[in-house]
């Protein structure tokens, strides 16, 4: 009797204890964790109850029972065991690691911004306005996601309600995120640099309900305010709040910082990204629960990730791709740092001072850290890099050229490539692996969970060597284009994700990229729409007829060449055009601008294919890839 009565003030004080950590154990989604966090804590509290007789042992059984749980936790996370949110690792490193640096945000340079506008921000290029260093420990996110959360559900937020998120990166971009999720709302990012039309577009297409914006978006968000405010909140994010919206940091410090309980499953709707089709249009990727869980257990299978390593983050955090590296970091309870600006000095500054291990970049980053080095610009003995082991690629082909001269400069570090899709959640649903840098200029194999397949124009799977379009199939896949059944239809097809991406396989099962069905151009990471750019460019008086193609470029990976045909007895100079397309953002300019006549084929489509033969010489994905 004194046994069984024991053993159930264990059990409730097993509860009690978890419900005192913002309710965190009330708010197990699944009967697999609520076992597992209960045997967990009854057993401490077992511990906790011997320590009376002997406080050494038991200290000593405690740390190394929970060391246990958290491999076991981590293990059964990896082998795909517990059907869970990704929330719940936040919550676990909010319990485990509360006291740990989860995120840094280093802004290294003063800039002077007054006479910038949003157009002039680069391509590839964050804006810094001053220096500074901040930093949250595990907890605090927890608790700054958790006080959002109950924000937002004060505000009548439910489950499958839409929350837009339009910040630069900044540290409260990520708890933002994760407090969105646990209301069981879906959040969705914006690209920082969509114009006032295209932000309203997306909330739109999406049906957003809610818009979280920075003071960078001031002025555009001010010019469609009164459109889009109508049955929206606006949430501002900074200093000098706007008439128009509410301030975010006012009215999260009077919210409860405990763990909402909404209940969530691997098939609830989670997020929606944008992504864009040749027109130029953004079409919204609908993803659920099981694809961002999916997501971190491939970043972690593939880099390895330990509760050490320290992850540099530079691309934008609307990406899949740059947050879905992160989650690696998540799931290791590892820091992360978030960096504005990407001078070589910038970079390796920061590897060094906040002792990074992993960093990803772009191909221009990568380039340019090289060309400073051998410049002299930069010296690498002033910096601490012995402890960076890992340095990974994505978004972009990379040519070998590129990979061989960086491993001349540090040999000692592991390569990775990561090819994905914002439709397949972001890194490496296809990744070479850090042990095949034999085989740069692949992509590599299938990724981890995932399968891949090269097929011909009637879905068949065409033999090893022929070139065919590159299917993917995994939990990451997206649900659906959202609202947009055609789309969708024409991209799955019995769960295989048609990418538009024309590849060959070696024999070794290598995947290499040969060309692109679409006519996206991606110039440092970041897609371009020749639409977009063609039809600005027919609203000049003596332009006739504009296509726009992306041609080979060291440092960015391609460039967008306009090739204009005039109209006749209308003369035009490249310095026209150029002074013409000022009212482009920078990023949309055309980098070349080439006079000759448009072919265009019977049905008065452009021959782009042949555009590119005749300017690039060969498949410009292909040239790269040998580059």
């Amino acid at each position: 009797m004194w046994g069984c009565l024991f053993f159930a003030v264990i059990f409730f004080d097993g509860i009690r204890s978890n419900s005192g950590r913002g309710k965190h154990f009330s708010s197990v989604k699944t009967p697999q964790l609520f076992i597992f966090h209960f045997v967990t804590y009854s057993v401490l509290n077992l511990f906790t109850f011997l320590s009376s007789y002997d406080k050494i042992i038991t200290y000593m059984f405690v740390n190394t029972f929970k060391l246990l749980s958290f491999l076991a936790f981590k293990l059964l996370i990896m082998k795909g065991s517990f059907c869970m949110p990704i929330t719940e690792i936040l919550e676990r490193n909010a319990r485990e690691f509360g006291n740990d640096v989860a995120l840094v945000e280093v802004n290294p340079e003063i800039r002077e911004t007054r006479r910038v506008t949003w157009k002039e921000y680069e391509l590839i290029e964050p804006n810094p306005v001053c220096h500074y260093r901040r930093e949250i420990t595990w907890s605090v996110f927890n608790e700054k996601a958790n006080r959002f959360a109950n924000l937002l559900l004060s505000r009548g937020v439910k489950k499958g309600d839409k929350v837009g998120i339009l910040l630069m990166n900044c540290l409260e971009w990520l708890p933002i995120y994760f407090g969105i999720l646990k209301t069981g709302a879906l959040a969705v990012p914006l690209n920082f640099r969509y114009t006032p039309e295209e932000i309203k577009y997306c909330l739109d297409l999406a049906e957003v309900d809610i818009l979280v914006f920075g003071p960078e978006f001031i002025g555009r968000v001010e010019e469609i305010a009164d459109e889009i405010s109508k049955n929206r909140l606006l949430f501002y994010v900074g200093e000098n709040c706007p008439s128009f919206a509410e301030h975010y940091d006012r009215l999260t410090a009077n919210c409860a910082s405990t763990t909402p309980y909404i209940e969530l499953t691997d098939e609830d709707d989670a997020a929606i990204y944008f992504s864009s089709g040749t027109t130029g249009f953004p079409k919204a990727i609908l993803h659920n629960h099981e694809s961002l869980m999916h997501a971190a257990r491939v970043e972690q299978n593939h880099h390895g990730q330990t509760k050490e390593d320290v992850f540099l983050c530079i691309p934008p955090l609307y990406h899949t791709g740059a947050k879905m590296h992160w989650f690696g970091s998540l799931i290791s309870g590892g820091k992360a740092v978030l960096l504005k600006g990407v001078k070589p000095e910038f970079i390796l500054d920061t590897v060094s001072r906040e002792k990074c291990t992993i960093v990803w970049l772009l191909v221009p980053w990568a380039q340019d850290i090289l060309d400073a080095i051998d410049s002299g610009e930069v010296t690498l003995s002033k910096y601490e890099l012995s402890q960076w082991r890992l340095m990974h690629i994505g978004a972009q082909p990379v040519p070998p050229s590129l990979i061989a001269r960086w491993k001349k400069v540090f040999p000692n570090h592991k390569y990775d490539t990561n090819y994905g899709l914002s439709e397949s959640i972001g890194p490496g649903c296809v990744h070479l692996g850090v042990d095949n840098i034999d085989k740069v200029g692949a992509i590599g194999k299938a990724g981890f969970g995932w399968k891949v397949k090269i097929v011909d124009d009637k879905g068949n799977t065409v033999k090893r060597g022929e070139v065919g379009e590159l299917c993917v199939k995994g939990p990451g896949v997206m649900t659906c284009y959202y609202i947009d059944p055609k789309a969708t239809a024409e991209t799955l097809k019995d769960g295989w994700l048609f990418t538009g991406d024309m590849a060959q396989e070696d024999d070794d099962g290598f995947i290499y990229l040969v060309d692109r069905k679409k006519d996206v151009i991606i110039s440092g990471g970041e897609n371009l729409y020749p639409v977009q750019i063609e039809d600005f460019l027919r609203s000049h008086d003596a332009i006739r007829d504009v296509a726009v193609i992306g041609l080979p470029d060291q440092r960015l990976g391609e460039i967008a060449a306009a090739i204009i045909e005039l109209k006749p007895d209308h003369p035009c100079t490249e310095e026209e055009i150029m002074a013409f397309c000022q009212k482009l953002p920078r990023y949309k300019r055309p980098h070349k601008i080439i006079f000759a006549d448009i072919p265009r084929n019977p049905t008065g489509k452009i021959e782009k294919p042949k555009l590119r033969k005749i300017y690039c010489g060969e498949s410009l994905v292909a040239k790269q890839n040998h580059g």
